[in-house]
């Protein structure tokens, strides 16, 4: 009896260890271990709803990344990523398959020091929109390009700091987010003297704009990344003042703000899930992605942090960008020099 009792016994420890193995495998922990010199790189934690995973196939040849990794854009329609890197003598855009294959790099001298990085009208006429914040006789403008590198056009005068006077004179403007009908939005201000958001109409006038430096309502303190939901709601990461600024996208009205979330360390990086649910967040000195819920159209509320994805120390995530047909997440790391993927948990690995 008490041998069949131990037989059961250790039947029940067996199969809480086999448990405890898939919930590690499931959860990336066992394969982030096995990746060598990559481990510390590679580690996180999930905290809270796991709503994302590390995927660890991605990219195929990781040694690609020579440079400090800034910026991603995702081409859910062709399949394609573009990730932004600075640094001497390195391509400053490498450019993959979702599916972690090299495709090719810009070996382009037009760049100096990229910093946010957009595709435009994926669907029909992609096009790719950098975010230069160099000092040089290319910096202090926006550039778009070809998906093969050419450069198209620049905005603002290249190599010349912007004031504030005039509003297409920029000073390291950090990023761009282009609507579907073809309007812009833009923050400008990574550390410079210009603290602005701007929106250009299609033709590049402007729409309206924000533009003093400050704690208040509609002030900033180094914009540094902007997004717009289907709500006609812009939401801009106020870096500097450790909060998200809402505005209406048609007339500019500030409507709200969020700051409880982000009391140890400033959001850099805003974007909203495909499904309209979640906004990615990217703090960078703590080191953590996190998912805040979105709130129904006409209200704004307070902020709610629902999942943390927690990276490990020195990974310094920058910039983050979506897949919007799979609602991957690719996510630039400065500190890491390496953009890394996280695939949804949720209907199989896909948001549709």
């Amino acid at each position: 009896m008490l041998t069949k009792k131990r037989g059961h016994t250790c039947l029940i420890a067996s199969g809480m260890v086999s448990l405890v193995l898939l919930m590690m495998l499931l959860y990336g922990t066992i394969g982030s271990q096995q990746q060598g010199s990559a481990t510390l790189r590679r580690d996180y934690q999930l905290l809270g709803r796991p709503l994302y995973k590390l995927d660890l196939s991605w990219p195929r040849n990781p040694e690609l990344f020579t440079g400090d990794v800034f910026g991603a854009a995702v081409n859910q329609y062709a399949g394609v990523v573009y990730v932004a890197q600075r640094g001497d003598n390195v391509p400053k855009v490498l450019v993959f398959t979702t599916d972690g294959e090299f495709l090719m790099s810009w070996n382009t001298t037009t760049l100096e020091m990229p910093h946010g990085i957009f595709l435009a009208d994926g669907a029909t006429n992609p096009t790719v929109w950098i975010t230069d914040v160099g000092s040089g006789p290319y910096g202090h403008c926006i550039k778009q390009y070809s998906p093969s590198g050419k450069l198209l056009q620049v905005l603002g005068t290249p190599g010349k700091a912007g004031s504030g006077l005039s509003p297409l004179q920029f000073d390291q403007p950090a990023e761009i987010f282009v609507h579907d009908s073809g309007e812009m939005y833009v923050v400008d201000g990574d550390g410079g003297m210009n603290n602005r958001l701007l929106k250009l109409s299609k033709e590049q006038e402007v729409l309206w704009m924000h533009t003093e430096k400050g704690q208040g309502l509609a002030q900033f303190n180094i914009p540094h990344s902007v997004t717009v939901d289907g709500a006609q709601r812009v939401w801009v990461a106020d870096r500097g003042n450790k909060r998200i600024q809402i505005f209406n996208s048609v007339t500019g009205e500030w409507l709200g703000t969020w700051g409880s979330c982000f009391t140890e360390d400033a959001p850099y990086s805003v974007r909203l899930t495909p499904d309209k649910k979640y906004f990615v967040v990217v703090q960078l000195n703590t080191n953590q992605i996190s998912l805040l819920d979105a709130p129904p159209v006409g209200s704004i509320g307070q902020c709610r942090v629902v999942s943390v994805i927690q990276l490990a120390d020195e990974v310094k995530p920058h910039l983050v960008d979506l897949d919007l047909k799979t609602g991957a997440l690719y996510v630039a790391e400065i500190g890491a020099q390496q953009a890394q993927k996280f695939t949804p948990f949720s209907l199989g690995g896909s948001f549709l």
